[in-house]
């Protein structure tokens, strides 16, 4: 793969904590195997190279994140083209760009990319860069495939704006997933009290409450310490499901408390399974937690894609972690496009949209209402504690159960 990495670099901005979940998805028959569907429609002269630019947070709060994502991308188009970076004979050359959490960044790379004449954008782990970069997709009418960023509103925004993750709906519908039917249920958020917790709440409402749930929240301030009290309060409030969405370096005095207070013996918890990174802070507390997963290695079944996504990430000194896969769907997506067209975007639309394929997941599909990505999802459990913890796989939800509804497209 030929890669450049951009130059430009501007502060950090904040960006919300992500919470892992479940959701999952029902597929048509017939899927085409990932890099070999398709052939070429119409395309630039013979063998003339196709750019690619890639905006991932190389650098700033989500360069963790980003790494997952480039790692995954480097094995996805290795695997998609067999090893040799070609499509129908035309080399694919893909430039970097680090935008380093920032919109500003983001959108003067994407700005500069286009210039130049790229006809295929991909990435970006921050929900706030990719809805600026949607926008520049369709006013220039090229395709962009967004990354992990999990915004429900990148779904149906325009023709030209694609998604290789799951969105905010399916994470919630996934938490659902662990009472059953909602209908006449009690369910608790616990978060804190600022944005990123007011969200959690509205999306569990959004998303929970037309089902019939009871929903309701315990909010505690960014700055406490002391979470006992809080913890006391979700005891009390005897919910038949609990979900924590929790950012920051009090998560651990959080897990603690729920487990001193009882709450996680007496309630079914459920919170977002992250990547391997922060197994550790769940302590003792890790195994009495349900989680909602979007991916972890193996959750695929050891599928044949998912084994190729694993070894190609190991073999150049990678690790599969939670958003490995969002960067390996994405190059499947971009070379199926490709197989398309090298240069007519709309003929790469036409293809990718109602496209189902093998995915690292499982069977996914792009839907061509909206170009939501259709994909299973996980439940799971910790095994073991601390620096030994493990993910273990509960249950694999059918895609139909989190589905996001279809959306009218915007543009």
């Amino acid at each position: 793969m030929s890669s450049s990495n951009g130059s430009r670099r501007s502060r950090t901005t904040l960006a919300a904590a992500l919470v892992a979940a479940a959701a999952a998805t029902s597929l048509l028959a017939g899927c085409a195997s990932a890099g070999t569907a398709g052939t070429a429609q119409s395309s630039g002269g013979a063998g003339t190279p196709v750019k690619v630019g890639l905006l991932y947070s190389k650098t700033g709060l989500l360069a963790a994140y980003g790494q997952q994502y480039e790692q995954g991308f480097k094995a996805g188009l290795a695997y998609a083209t067999h090893n040799t970076d070609k499509v129908n004979g035309h080399q694919i050359q893909v430039t970097e760009e680090d935008d380093t959490g920032d919109p500003a960044t983001a959108v003067a790379d994407a700005k500069d990319l286009i210039g130049k004449g790229y006809k295929i954008l991909a990435g970006t782990v921050d929900s706030g860069i990719g809805l600026q970069l949607a926008p520049l997709a369709a006013q220039n009418q090229v395709l962009y495939i967004a990354g992990p960023a999990a915004t429900d509103a990148l779904t149906g925004v325009n023709k030209y704006t694609f998604r290789s993750g799951r969105e905010s709906y399916q994470d919630i519908a996934a938490a659902g997933s662990f009472v059953g039917d909602p209908s006449g249920k009690k369910i608790l958020v616990l978060a804190q009290d600022d944005a990123f917790g007011q969200d959690n709440v509205q999306a569990v409402q959004a998303v929970l409450g037309p089902k019939g749930a009871h929903v309701s929240s315990v909010l505690a301030p960014p700055s406490a310490t002391d979470l006992t009290p809080f913890a006391q309060q979700v005891k009390t409030a005897k919910a038949d499901l609990v979900y924590v969405a929790w950012a920051g370096s009090t998560a651990p005095a959080l897990w603690t408390a729920l487990d001193q207070q009882g709450v996680l013996g007496s309630t079914k918890v459920v919170t977002g399974l992250a990547g391997d990174a922060s197994y550790p802070i769940f302590g003792a507390s890790g195994t009495k937690v349900d989680f909602l997963a979007h991916y972890f290695p193996g959750a695929g079944g050891g599928n044949p894609v998912e084994t190729a996504m694993i070894n190609g990430i190991k073999a150049e000194g990678g690790t599969p972690d939670l958003f490995s896969p969002d960067g390996f769907t994405a190059a499947l997506m971009i070379v199926h496009a490709i197989q398309a067209s090298t240069t007519d975007t709309n003929a790469m639309v036409s293809a990718l949209e109602g496209w189902s394929f093998a995915g690292p997941k499982g069977q996914e599909q792009v839907r061509a209402s909206d170009h939501a990505l259709l994909q299973p999802m996980f439940q799971a459990t910790l095994t073991g504690t601390g620096a030994s913890a493990q993910p273990k796989l509960l249950a694999t939800l059918p895609a139909g159960q989190v589905a996001p509804p279809a959306k009218t497209m915007a543009g």
